[in-house]
């Protein structure tokens, strides 16, 4: 157990045993070598399955929302005297805080129902790249010293740096620590990203039927399982266009057209919203490359309105916010 867990179980059992919050939200051992799952504790016997490390994946923020959403809807059917609040404590990183920070922004849940104890991370493993790496092969056993990843598979045992085996969304993330935590569990120093949209520039520069000719390719890959929506932090719509009949935005059928409308839309539904924590490649059984297009938004919404996503509070979203000194120059002179 490192530092970082041991006090992550001291202030979920401290909030638990205090009756401070109701429920915490964490990670767990998964089922498979270097893999966790989201945990629910409601009890602080139940601290010691809180793990962290380099394995942990989801955006924990999806899992708040569910939460206390679940328990809005059952209180509108309470009696105003008797009406309860739930209070939820979740283990957040930098990506996830950013995600409470737009909730919170746009009123899915008060402040003081979320209790942030806030973990520093320098990155996740991303399955397509260690899958890459050891061939492909099954993964029997794996563990994580240090800056070092050691798998073992049926053709043998294979050590690996951390950093070559990172998520994208990682190794270009400066936010290694919560923007905002009731308490932390540890610091660490922000990564350079002094490259952060070195990818998007490069694919800038192709030529337009280039451009056109990737994003046609990936899509096509897309078969609408819908795993990128359901997992996405930022996706909480009652009623998903992708899912409405009247009008019918997307068809029902798997075809090309129908599979590029959906994705367009679900990406600019993410305009200045998306925090790039990478949940929605992750879970792509098709390996996808969405974050590319994602990444064009995050860049447009930080050189168009100096705004980036679920960082600060008292700054929403651009499309959720007017301001009478945006330039404006793209409605004029597009590019």
């Amino acid at each position: 157990m490192n530092d970082i867990e041991k006090n992550i179980r001291e202030e979920a059992k401290r909030l638990l045993d205090e009756n401070l919050v109701d429920l915490v939200i964490g990670y767990q051992e998964g089922t498979l070598p270097l893999q966790t799952a989201p945990v629910f504790i409601s009890s602080g016997d139940e601290v010691d399955k809180l793990v962290f490390n380099s394995c942990c994946k989801q955006n924990l923020a999806i899992y708040v929302h569910a939460a206390l959403k679940q328990h809005h809807q059952a209180q509108e059917r309470v009696k105003p005297e008797d009406k309860k609040q739930k209070v939820v404590g979740v283990i957040a990183r930098g990506c996830t805080s950013r995600s409470l920070v737009i909730h919170l922004q746009e009123q899915q849940y008060l402040r003081e129902e979320i209790v942030v104890i806030g973990v520093p991370c320098s990155g996740y493993i991303d399955k397509n790249k260690l899958a890459e790496k050891t061939d492909g092969a099954e993964i029997v056993a794996g563990s994580v010293d240090g800056d070092t990843v050691t798998v073992e598979t049926a053709k043998g045992t294979t050590k690996l740096k951390l950093d070559e085996v990172l998520a994208g969304n990682c190794l270009t993330c400066a936010y290694n620590n919560p923007v905002i935590s009731d308490f932390s569990a540890g610091e660490i120093p922000a990564r350079d990203c002094a490259d952060e949209f070195a990818e998007v520039d490069e694919f800038a520069a192709l030529s337009e039927s280039e451009r056109w000719d990737y994003f046609s390719r990936e899509m096509n890959k897309c078969m609408r399982c819908f795993a990128c929506r359901n997992i996405c932090p930022s996706c909480y719509c009652a009623s998903c266009f992708a899912e409405q009949s009247q009008p019918e935005w997307v068809g029902a059928g798997i075809n090309p057209s129908d599979n590029q409308v959906f994705q367009v839309m679900r990406m600019f539904h993410m305009a200045g919203r998306c925090v790039d924590c990478g949940s929605c490649v992750e879970v792509c059984a098709e390996g996808i490359d969405l974050r590319k297009f994602l990444k064009k938004l995050d860049q447009d919404d930080q050189n168009l309105y100096g705004h980036k996503a679920g960082v600060k509070l008292d700054e929403p979203s651009p499309l959720a916010s007017f301001r009478e000194n945006d330039r404006e120059t793209f409605i004029f002179e597009p590019e």
